[in-house]
């Protein structure tokens, strides 16, 4: 069948303002054909155009209706003919300049967080610090928690520790940066009665040792080289040597008498405390002495931080090991004074003095400067080292120290 319109419908050729029919060819053939076959009449026409113009229109309506997103699911974008290498067309010029646009975005953002960086650094220098090398240790030490009391001798020196110490961290680079402080390090054992000696007793004796290392290792005066006027009097006055021998060594030291072997005092116009901290390790125990006699043993080690009293160089350290043996007796049973405490045994270690120097004084040598007095001749050895017995160690003299 053709589908040329008839004749008497010259608004419906080709070419003469007609619009495309919304119908296929095919379509219209299958039309005629079923109404043919359906012996139905005469076979329809194809609508004019204007009735297929209504037609067109409706479905249009019928579409926009749907919404956009039918009809983007339909389109089909039509590919971009290929271009000569390097040619770039407008859009792809504005993808430049949005690119553009980013980085400039990119970088806005950059020095933000810069300038914010540097300001949480000057807030918070640890946020730097943190990542310099061998800051980690030192942060590790500083954060550590404290020692536990010391109940036993240890069986090994310290492990070495990282860092320098200054006036903010004078014990930075120091085992004893995790030691406890002050008086408040020297902890009594429970009291007992012991010797004959009453519970009371026994309490008595270690709270008077306790006093007499205080009062001659911690009294800020005295270290500042006052005399130990608190602890001397504690003393027993009946007990022969000690009391007239310590007021002859503070009086007039020579190398005989050197009241260091039982005071810590550094001398003012030479080196002055690096802070009111001073930093304590040891333990104190108790045994029965003869019949009314009780003994108390006491070991422990003081780490002194100090400066130039000129202000001159930064800081250093001394550290002091005393071992004594005190003794509360019954006056019933002795001649002694009730309440007063004697000197049993005693010896001492100083580690960063100058050697034979005996002024009545202990002087730390500073790393920018050499040492005074005479040249170490004795062999090294670490003051922080407990494990040792300063009875049953036989080297004497003067050597030196392999760490402060």
């Amino acid at each position: 069948m053709s589908t040329v319109p008839p004749p008497e419908h010259p608004d419906d050729r080709p070419g003469e303002g007609r619009e495309p029919s919304s119908i296929s060819d095919e379509q219209w053939e299958a039309f005629q054909r079923e109404a043919a076959e359906s012996g139905g009449g005469k076979v329809p026409e194809e609508p004019s155009a204007r009735a297929r113009m209504v037609t067109r229109r409706l479905r249009e309506q019928d579409e926009a209706a749907a919404g956009p997103r039918r009809w983007w699911q339909r389109r089909k974008r039509t590919p971009e003919p290929a271009l000569p290498p390097g040619w770039r067309t407008g859009p792809a010029w504005q993808e430049i300049n949005g690119r553009r646009g980013r980085l400039r975005t990119v970088r806005s953002v950059l020095v933000l967080a810069l300038v914010a960086g540097v300001t949480l650094v000057v807030i918070r220098p640890s946020l730097l610090l943190d990542r310099l090398p061998g800051h980690h240790a030192e942060a590790a030490a500083a954060d550590a928690p404290p020692l536990p009391a010391e109940t036993a001798r240890p069986s090994v020196a310290p492990a070495e520790q990282a860092g320098l110490p200054d006036r903010e961290h004078p014990f930075r680079g120091s085992p004893a940066e995790r030691w406890a402080s002050g008086a408040d390090a020297i902890e009594l054992p429970e009291a007992k009665a012991v010797g004959g000696m009453s519970k009371a007793d026994v309490a008595l004796a270690l709270r008077l040792t306790k006093e007499f290392l205080v009062g001659t290792n911690l009294d800020p005066a005295v270290l500042r080289g006052g005399q130990p006027t608190a602890a001397m009097a504690l003393l027993d006055p009946k007990e022969p040597g000690t009391l007239p021998g310590l007021r002859r060594a503070l009086r007039d030291p020579d190398e005989k008498h050197d009241p260091v072997e039982l005071v810590t005092r550094f001398d003012p116009d030479e080196v002055v405390p690096a802070g009111e901290v001073v930093k304590v390790r040891g333990r104190m125990t108790f045994a029965a002495g003869e019949r009314g006699q009780v003994r108390v043993h006491a070991d422990y080690t003081f780490v002194y931080p100090v400066a130039r009293a000129d202000g001159d160089g930064g800081v250093t350290r001394t550290i002091v090991r005393r071992d004594l043996t005190t003794a509360l007796m019954d006056p019933a049973r002795w001649q002694a004074t009730r309440g007063k405490l004697g000197l049993y045994q005693y010896t001492s270690e100083a580690g960063n003095s100058a050697c034979d120097v005996h002024d009545g004084y202990y002087h730390p040598a500073f790393g920018d400067r050499t040492p005074t007095g005479a040249s170490p001749s004795g062999p090294a050895r670490d003051p922080y080292d407990r494990h040792r017995s300063l009875y049953e160690d036989k080297d004497s003299g003067c050597g030196t120290v392999t760490r402060t």
